[in-house]
């Protein structure tokens, strides 16, 4: 079965309840309990909590603009949260809302709920968290998840349907959606074959359905898998963190360079020139199930609707290869402590 009807078979089953798609023969699980078994002993576990990035960027841009501070909310596992790092300013979030502020020369204020550890099933309830109605809604929110899915073998359908139903909710409040696509497993290094071949495979899968489910929501999806794959599997030792499993801070950097341009185009900051699709680099209109089985091959690629018709062929979408540009640290967020939590400044 091709990765096109694969995918848009996982997609289709997750839009109307039906199970998963599975990856394996009977034959082939012993084999694979037996190479998950080595590969625990060898990868290991950041036990510890993420550093709190919550807070304010770009304090610098507040006297120049009138306008309110952009609200960036965060959702995902535990690269999301930034599991792995040791500083707030290494974190995913901590990048993405300095990058965000510097574009858009505002103060940006970043709420993180991402949960380490968490599968798609606990996106109700981060969700729940930042469309709570004391506090505004956030203008954008990332989404990081998947690998939890993969590893404890959720149903990928299932796994999409909990996604969509999070970016539903989402989108009817008003908010923007980035969705960085399941990573590829497949590059963690202490994995070896044949489990390695069918972790790259599962997630490969499940970014290519998150894609065809969430483009159709008015998500945009950046496809983080093969990005970080190559680059992985070439400089372990700098990109992975100490457990073996968990990006380093320039990890991080190299999957917040590939989502910036996203994440600004989604609120209409990114350059205009450089919305237009370029042949040249492989960019262009195409089938949804195509645009999603592509990216998913290549990192740093982005996927969004074109337009909200269908064609012969089902819904058509905008597949872009972002440029990937250098982000620069910013000192630690602003924060406020009232009673136990952190809020925002």
């Amino acid at each position: 079965m091709s990765r096109v009807r694969v995918a848009r078979r996982i997609a289709t089953a997750a839009a109307f309840g039906g199970g998963g798609i599975s990856l394996l023969g009977g034959a082939a699980v012993g084999l694979l309990l037996t190479e998950v078994r080595m590969a625990k002993r060898v990868v290991g576990g950041s036990e510890g909590t993420p550093p709190r990035a919550d807070g304010r960027y770009g304090s610098a841009f507040a006297h120049r603009t009138d306008e309110p501070a952009l609200r960036l909310g965060f959702l995902g596992d535990s690269t999301a949260a930034g599991q792995g790092v040791h500083r707030a300013r290494e974190t995913p979030g901590a990048l993405l809302a300095s990058g965000l502020a510097a574009v858009a020369e505002r103060p940006v204020k970043l709420v993180n709920v991402a949960q380490p550890g968490a599968q798609s099933d606990d996106l109700a309830r981060q969700v729940a968290l930042l469309l709570d109605s004391s506090v505004p809604a956030p203008d954008v929110v990332v989404v990081m998840i998947g690998a939890n899915d993969v590893t404890h073998r959720m149903p990928l359908a299932a796994s999409v349907r909990l996604l969509s139903d999070a970016v539903r909710r989402l989108r009817d409040a008003g908010v923007e959606v980035v969705v960085g696509t399941c990573p590829d497993l497949g590059s963690v290094e202490p994995v070896y074959q044949p489990l390695r071949w069918l972790a790259r495979r599962a997630s490969r899968q499940l970014a290519a359905a998150q894609t065809i489910a969430v483009v159709g929501l008015g998500a945009r999806t950046v496809s983080l898998g093969d990005l970080l794959g190559p680059e992985f599997e070439a400089r372990p030792r700098e990109l992975f963190g100490p457990d073996n499993f968990h990006p380093s801070a320039e990890g991080y950097a190299t999957a917040a360079m590939a989502v910036l341009p996203t994440l600004c185009a989604a609120l209409g900051l990114w350059p205009e020139a450089d919305e237009r699709p370029d042949a040249r680099r492989g960019e262009g209109f195409l089938p949804v199930d195509q645009a999603a089985v592509a990216a998913a091959s290549e990192g740093g690629t982005e996927v969004a609707a074109a337009h909200a018709g269908g064609g012969p062929r089902g819904r058509w979408a905008l597949l872009k290869r972002r440029r990937r540009r250098p982000l620069e640290e910013e000192p630690e967020p602003e924060q406020t402590q009232v009673g136990g939590s952190t809020a925002l400044s």
